[in-house]
């Protein structure tokens, strides 16, 4: 193999652009020719590429976001639109590609790969919900961002004695929500994957502190338990005022989770993870997915990882909602 490509696809997350730049770096020190390609398959349809040389990724380690854009597209999923794909990328010898993204980015890769153009996965996606890795790229940096969100929003809760609901990314999984629930000593955790009740999970979670001396509680929850017509964050917060008396209040933290400076584990991961996917197709190796299990950087079948499941920690649940 002498030429591959590198686009990252799907939801932006801090550490993209550290991965990019190790699989430049990787790929120039083995003698490859490195293509970006800017906009996802969306790019690869449009035959948006841009040579990358170790100047061009010399300075993108902090950054976040990605240097190479994203975008979604609709007529990838069509045969003509993966043919007008594959074709563009072999008029410039691209002969296999790093895909940086979450599980729709992936079944791209799979479908290239079923189509003779080798693809390999790095999972990047703050939301940490890849089934066969147990850390996504970007996943540290949105939950150091979430808790210094909640640290601020515990300082006008603690001031006025408010329930404060605090609604942060995760329609489909509640990583997030869990993870800086126990990190922000949330009263309560709402989460996708768990069913819950309102008066058992919220009014009871409070009650239970107030009997034990807290005037001030924090309500986490994932957006996938207030989306697609469910209550949201600001009527649960109106439901509680009325049923406890105290004043409550919400917050949507939305896309400030997305951005920022990506953490040293996100970029030191992000850095393992787009070295072994060139490593993988310097050795002439597709079809596959970068994950990381118990420490340690390993590769996934795509087609097995696409078929694995992952379950939310209820340990670490039951550390807030008991």
């Amino acid at each position: 193999m002498k030429t591959i490509g590198i686009l990252t696809s799907g939801g932006d997350s801090p550490g993209m652009n550290p991965a990019v730049r190790a699989a430049v770096l990787a790929a120039h020190s083995a003698g490859l020719t490195v293509f970006g390609v800017n906009r996802g398959y969306a790019g690869m349809m449009e035959n948006d590429f841009a040579e990358l040389s170790p100047a061009y990724v010399a300075d993108i380690v902090n950054r976040g976001g990605t240097v190479l854009y994203s975008a979604r597209s609709k007529e990838f999923c069509t045969e003509d639109g993966m043919t007008k794909a594959i074709a563009n990328c072999r008029s410039r010898g691209i002969e296999g590609v790093v895909v940086i993204g979450g599980d729709g980015s992936f079944r791209g890769a799979r479908d290239l790969s079923e189509r003779g153009l080798p693809c390999v996965g790095v999972p990047g996606t703050i939301d940490n919900d890849i089934a066969c890795t147990d850390y996504t790229i970007g996943y540290d940096t949105c939950l150091n961002t979430i808790a210094d969100m909640v640290d601020r929003i515990r300082d006008t809760s603690y001031s006025h004695d408010r329930v404060m609901f605090v609604e942060v990314m995760g329609r489909g999984a509640g990583w997030l929500a869990l993870t800086s629930a126990v990190a922000s000593g949330a009263t309560a955790v709402l989460l996708p994957e768990i069913e819950w009740d309102f008066d058992r999970d919220v009014l009871a979670a409070i009650r239970r502190e107030q009997a034990q001396g807290k005037r001030y509680f924090i309500i986490i929850a994932a957006e996938g338990c207030t989306a697609d017509g469910k209550e949201s964050v600001d009527e649960l917060a109106k439901r509680t005022q009325a049923a406890t008396g105290l004043e409550s209040r919400s917050v949507v933290l939305g896309h400030v989770q997305r951005g920022g400076i990506p953490t040293v584990r996100d970029r030191v991961i992000a850095a393992q993870m787009g070295t072994r996917a060139v490593q993988l197709l310097q050795d002439g190796i597709g079809n596959r997915v970068v994950a990381l299990k118990a420490e340690a950087v390993v590769d996934y079948d795509i087609f097995q990882a696409l078929k694995m499941s992952k379950s939310i920690d209820t340990k670490l649940y039951a550390l807030v909602n008991g």
